[in-house]
């Protein structure tokens, strides 16, 4: 239920969800139950939160269903903030005031900290995309810059060796200027991570298609297209593809290339 899937007011049954939530730790925030949100800047524009600090994220993550119209003026990102953008599908206008970028589906960009994106839907029916806004960690000597692509023009790697798993990089691996990544991680059905991972990065993975089963702490969770996975530092994880005929695909996010600290 819910405006993901057009089902809202009465409904005929129990009230249920497979919403999991463990602050900090990890959390399933399926499609069936995604509320809207309002925030400053977007006009007509279906937008909803998922990762936040409250969740125990340091990042936030959102989706958004650009309406006819929908545009945010006010700009995305600020200072000390950088910031990505995904188009699923349609077409949007991005621009940072003086350039303008059109991304359609597959499209993506990335501004650095301190850089606004301007948005405007760009056809008559609805825009989909997901945003991602992190505090940038700078260090001495290495300084990110703008990233703005389309997938269809990246050449996927066998993850970890598995042809039947394949991963997008979708910025610079070897920059140290860059202090997180974004990527796309597909498997075909019955295809699996090779092993339970257990690290210090977290990420925010958004269901692109098809279906899964998530290990999040060693539980088992069903999870397909619209779900949203928050995984936080050392939360055991893995997953495998379900379903038939359809890859099991997801965008998300990871912190990289900085010390700890102590």
């Amino acid at each position: 239920m819910g405006y993901k899937n057009n089902k809202t007011g009465y409904r005929d049954g129990l009230l249920e969800s497979r919403a999991v939530i463990e602050p900090g730790r990890y959390a399933i925030i399926p499609h069936d139950g995604l509320v809207r949100n309002s925030i400053p800047g977007f006009e007509n524009v279906n937008i909803t939160i998922l990762a936040s600090p409250r969740l125990g994220a340091s990042f936030s993550d959102f989706i958004c269903e650009f309406l006819e119209g929908g545009k945010n003026e006010q700009g995305f990102g600020g200072e000390g903030i950088e910031s990505f953008v995904y188009v699923i599908s349609g077409k949007l206008e991005l621009s940072d005031g003086s350039n303008t970028y059109i991304l359609e589906s597959g499209g993506y960009a990335y501004f650095p900290a301190g850089e606004l994106m301007y948005f405007s839907n760009a056809q008559i029916g609805i825009t989909e995309a997901f945003l991602y806004q992190r505090q940038y960690n700078a260090i001495d000597g290495h300084k990110a810059y703008r990233v703005v692509g389309n997938i269809k023009d990246l050449t996927p790697i066998n993850y970890e060796g598995m042809s039947d798993v394949l991963l997008w990089d979708f910025l610079p691996t070897d920059d140290l200027g860059f202090d997180m990544n974004m990527h796309i991680l597909s498997f075909q059905p019955g295809a699996s991570h090779g092993y339970v991972e257990t690290h210090y990065q977290e990420h925010g993975a958004y269901v692109l298609s098809g279906k899964g089963m998530y290990n999040l702490n060693n539980n088992w969770y069903p999870v397909e297209k619209g779900d949203y996975i928050f995984m936080g530092a050392y939360c055991p994880q893995c997953a495998y593809a379900v379903g038939r005929n359809e890859p099991f695909a997801y965008i998300y996010s990871k912190d990289s290339n900085r010390h700890p600290g102590v």
